[in-house]
């Protein structure tokens, strides 16, 4: 009875384990939200920064919007205690929009915190983009630098791998769908999460009806 006792004690035990490990976030890095876009769709991003150290404030951030699949139109709301700059780059080929061609593209913005201000330790600030119409490609990176008061820069710029694992330090991805399909996208994305997480609940609801259970079976062969 004791071998069988710490036997269910020691599956609880790796169970418990494996459930909050499953649960746990992983490593905070700069990320773009929502995550998902439609072609040819103005868009409004957000651009997420952690900051990860314990003693220095992110004070510079840089977004390079790739001009190979070009943006026509970048608009910038501003952030309190930044100021913005961005850069233009003459596009090889013109595009036409619904204002005409444009022949030039913003290919970088880059957002500087005024003396005394910054994403402190612990914290973390969006950067609002808005953005389109979206060109018809699976997606977009963008290659960032995050730089801290100490001057140390974290190169945001590693592309998204082919086997399924994450990079050490992943460049933030929109991905860019045809049509209702970036909704539908979000939709499933939801009822997933929502399926794991019920999931979880009962596997650990069965696991503690069998140790309590097990304790009840105890007492009464005790007797």
């Amino acid at each position: 009875m004791r071998r069988i006792a710490l036997c269910t004690s020691g599956i609880l035990a790796g169970v418990a384990v494996a459930v909050f490990a499953f649960a746990a976030p992983a490593a905070a890095h700069v990320t773009v939200n929502p995550s998902t876009a439609s072609q040819g769709d103005e868009t409004v991003v957000a651009f997420r920064v952690p900051n990860e150290t314990d003693n220095t404030n992110t004070v510079k951030v840089e977004v390079n919007i790739p001009t190979d699949k070009p943006i026509a139109s970048v608009s910038i709301k501003p952030v309190a205690g930044w100021t913005v700059q961005t850069e233009k780059t003459k596009l090889a080929a013109p595009i036409t929009t619904d204002d005409g061609q444009v022949s030039e593209a913003v290919s970088k913005i880059t957002w500087a915190a005024a003396p005394g201000a910054g994403i402190q330790p612990g914290q973390f600030q969006e950067f609002e983009v808005s953005m389109g119409p979206m060109p018809e490609t699976d997606q977009i990176i963008f290659k960032t630098l995050q730089t801290y008061s100490d001057g140390n820069i974290v190169r945001w710029i590693d592309e998204p791998t082919t086997n399924g694992t994450e990079p050490e330090h992943p460049a933030p991805v929109l991905k860019l769908t045809k049509g209702d399909a970036a909704s539908s996208d979000t939709a499933t994305s939801s009822s997933s999460g929502w399926g794991v997480g019920l999931g979880i609940t009962a596997l650990i609801v069965a696991l503690a009806g069998v140790a309590l259970g097990f304790l009840a079976y105890r007492k009464a062969t005790s007797h």
